[in-house]
C-alpha cells in the first residue's frame, strides 16, 4: 500500500504563492519551497514529479489569484472596465514580484495571442456591449478603446512593478484616467 502524502498540493502552491510575491520567482525551487513548507523534497516531487510541473501549476494559481483580485465587483460595464484598471495597477503596486512573474517575464508560460482575445474574452465581450449600449457608439469603437487603455494601463503597470515610476497610487489613477477620457473622445468620433 503506497504511503498518503501528507502535505497537500493546496499547501505547496499556497506557500509557492508567497515566496512568489514576497522573494521573486527565481527564488522558488524544489528545495527553497521544501524548506519555507518545513518538509522533505518528496511531497513536492510527488505532486508535481518536477520543476517544469511545478511551474505550470503554480502558474495557473498565480493566475487564478491575480484574476480574484481584479475581478469586478460591479455591473455597471464603465465602472467595471475603470475597476479592472486600477486593480491591474494595484496589483502592480501591491504584489510587483506576481506582477512581473504574470505579465512581464514570460516565466509563468502564459501567453494569450493577440490583442483581440483581450476584449473578446467572456466577461470583457459583456462589458464591451454595455460599454457601448450606454456611451451609444459600435462595439468596434469600444475595443479600439479597451485595446488602447489596456496597452496604456499595462505601460504604468510595468513601470510601477519595475520601481521605475514612483509616483502614488491617487497619482496613477489620475493619469490613467485623463489619459482613457482622451482615447475615449477619440473612439466616439
Amino acid at each position: 500500500m503506497a504511503r498518503k502524502t501528507q502535505i497537500s498540493k493546496e499547501v505547496i502552491l499556497e506557500a509557492a504563492l508567497k515566496m512568489l510575491i514576497r522573494d521573486g520567482y527565481a527564488a522558488i525551487n524544489i528545495k527553497t519551497l521544501s524548506k519555507e513548507i518545513g518538509c522533505s523534497t518528496q511531497p513536492l516531487v510527488w505532486h508535481f514529479e518536477n520543476m517544469d510541473g511545478l511551474r505550470k501549476a503554480l502558474a495557473s494559481y498565480a493566475l487564478k489569484y491575480a484574476n480574484e483580485k481584479m475581478r469586478s465587483r460591479t455591473q455597471n460595464g464603465v465602472e467595471a472596465f475603470a475597476g479592472i484598471g486600477m486593480a491591474y495597477i494595484n496589483l502592480a503596486f501591491d504584489e510587483p514580484n506576481l506582477f512581473k512573474y504574470l505579465y512581464m517575464s514570460g516565466e509563468c508560460g502564459l501567453q494569450t495571442g493577440r490583442f483581440d482575445v483581450l476584449v473578446n474574452a467572456d466577461e470583457n465581450a459583456a462589458i464591451v456591449e454595455q460599454v457601448a449600449d450606454y456611451l451609444k457608439i459600435s462595439k468596434e469603437n469600444v475595443c479600439y478603446f479597451f485595446q488602447n487603455t489596456m496597452i496604456y494601463t499595462h505601460g504604468l503597470a510595468s513601470f510601477i512593478a519595475s520601481g521605475i515610476i514612483t509616483s502614488s497610487k491617487e497619482e496613477v489613477a489620475a493619469m490613467v484616467k485623463q489619459t482613457a477620457s482622451a482615447f475615449l473622445s477619440q473612439a466616439k468620433r
